[in-house]
């Protein structure tokens, strides 16, 4: 298909003739606008998608495994998430246009292996839409009843989708700021957590450690930790959607090593970070950590502000997971829209789906993404309440299978770059520790998913055995039937497609006059851009 490259050419030259469609503001190939900054990418790395699962759902693991459980799911899954990364850094900044991993599965892999990939990515993000919206009405509703919770979801819907037609430059700003706010509130958090176990609030003595001896660093052995696992991942995932802003990131060249460099950080500072001080300031038995009569009332931050001696503090935590349900909705819509939009433009989804407007808006990606948030609604009715849990909670087992997939995309990139004639040095980002970090990552990734359930067998749980596996043969089925369906097959390496793609920064001339490219930079700069 691809005849290889020179082998002493480099892969772009900043003063050779491009094609003029690398510096326009609508990318030619998707129809979005490159609207993004460095610093609205660099943001949504940070802290984009953290929402209340991390902050409500995180009392859950900690009472299902207990404080040390916490530490070491979080510490597991984080090491697999730097190793999806670092696959999707290669990839994303080499090929920053043309429908992220999913469409990349299908270049690299087999074009039905990217609609199974594809599907299931959609599947996490309309769950956790679903999520998000039903935890910001349950707050809404705590503060006052007077609106039923289909009236408050209504309005939220509504305004949601209005502000997604606004435009990706809009969302991005939006999403720096609402960004910026939870990490301030982390850090106020985590200022108070070390306070109130020293001993520094009047009224109350200095805790310490005393949580990790009673009731326990463990609650239920391996078993506690296995669960916390499947909690964890679903809390991990959205790092890898810098992969789906790329397209519509103005210098991705610049703003997508930077987005996945600062993963590290999101690792250490938020996710173990929450570990470490929730489990420090709340006690794996509370009571309220399971049976609480609202969402802030099932955060540890609220068992840890009202253990400090102020019982008002849950309405703090509630405004505080307001903010990140806001922008976890947010997020969670221009997620999903993106994997439609892109699916659609490929022949993976029904075709009006890639379709933009003049701004560079996909109306009907987005209207069909905002719609799948009304499964929320099915927490109304009490009967549908187990089910609704069952939906929400698919999103774990797909994201194993989805960072799977992105490891073994990598894999075989690889293989056909080398196989084209191309050299390692030649890309703009080289992965760490590869192959070693990528066929770890496929392997994790695989390990979790096929055990991810197992707590599910003894005592056998049939609804949450489905619930556990039921993504699993869906994932084969879609690939199956695809495959027949459209007659693909599995590239050979020397057939894929690595031209595809690519694109050159649209503020290119400022980033060589800036030094930020084109141009070896001093090591204390570079560690300086990873924070």
């Amino acid at each position: 298909m691809y005849s290889p490259k020179d082998p002493d050419e480099p892969i772009a030259l900043p003063n050779e003739d491009v094609d003029r469609g690398d510096f326009r503001s609508i990318d030619p190939e998707s129809g979005v606008k490159r609207g993004l900054k460095t610093r609205h990418l660099s943001m949504m790395a940070l802290a984009g998608i953290i929402g209340p699962g991390l902050l409500v759902g995180s009392g859950g693991a900690l009472s299902g495994g207990g404080p040390a459980s916490l530490l070491i799911g979080f510490g597991v899954i984080g090491i697999i998430a730097f190793s999806i990364m670092q696959s999707l850094g290669e990839l994303t900044t080499l090929y920053p246009s043309g429908g992220a991993f999913t469409q990349l599965a299908s270049r690299m892999v087999d074009p039905a292996f990217g609609v199974a990939v594809g599907w299931n990515y959609f599947i996490i993000w309309f769950a956790v839409l679903a999520n998000e919206y039903n935890a910001t009405t349950s707050i809404l509703v705590f503060w006052s009843d007077k609106v039923p919770v289909w009236g408050y979801f209504l309005i939220l819907w509504t305004a949601f989708l209005l502000f997604q037609f606004c435009g990706v430059t809009t969302f991005g700003e939006a999403e720096f700021w609402l960004a910026l706010l939870k990490l301030v509130g982390l850090v106020a958090f985590y200022i108070f957590s070390t306070v109130y176990v020293s001993g520094g609030i009047s009224g109350t003595e200095a805790i310490g450690f005393r949580y990790w001896h009673d009731p326990g660093p463990f609650v239920d052995g391996f078993r506690g930790v296995a669960k916390v696992f499947v909690f964890c991942s679903t809390f991990y995932a959205g790092c890898e959607s810098v992969a789906v802003a790329a397209t519509e990131t103005k210098n991705p060249r610049v703003a997508v090593p930077l987005a996945i460099r600062q993963v590290f950080w999101r690792i250490i500072f938020i996710y173990m970070g929450a570990a470490f001080f929730f489990g420090l300031t709340c006690p794996a038995n509370s009571d309220q950590l399971v049976n609480g009569s609202s969402r802030a009332l099932l955060s540890p931050m609220t068992v840890a502000i009202q253990n400090a001696g102020w019982q008002g503090g849950v309405h703090l935590i509630n405004a505080f997971i307001l903010i990140t349900c806001i922008s976890a909705i947010n997020s969670s819509v221009y997620i999903a829209s993106r994997t439609l939009l892109f699916m659609g433009q490929q022949r993976m989804a029904p075709s009006f789906l890639g379709w933009t407007d003049k701004r560079g808006v996909p109306i009907p990606a987005i209207t069909v993404a905002n719609a799948f948030g009304a499964l929320s609604m099915m927490n109304i009715s009490t009967g549908a309440s187990e089910a609704y849990g069952y939906i929400v909670n698919l999103s774990g087992v797909s994201t194993f299978l989805v960072w799977g997939s992105i490891s073994l995309t990598h894999i075989r990139f690889r293989q056909a770059w080398k196989a084209q004639g191309y050299r390692v040095h030649d890309l703009p980002f080289i992965s760490l520790w590869y192959p070693w970090n990528a066929y770890f990552g496929l392997g994790a990734n695989i390990f979790l998913a096929l055990v991810q359930g197992w707590s599910n067998f003894s005592p056998f749980d049939a609804g949450g055995f489905v619930d556990a596996y039921i993504l699993l043969p869906l994932f084969f089925v879609i690939f199956a039937g695809y495959k027949l369906i459209f007659k693909t097959r599995f590239w050979r390496k020397d057939e894929i497609d690595l031209q595809s793609g690519r694109r050159r920064d649209l503020e290119e001339a400022k980033e060589m006059a800036a030094g930020e490219i084109g141009v070896s930079q001093p090591w204390w700069r570079r560690l300086l851009r990873t924070f």
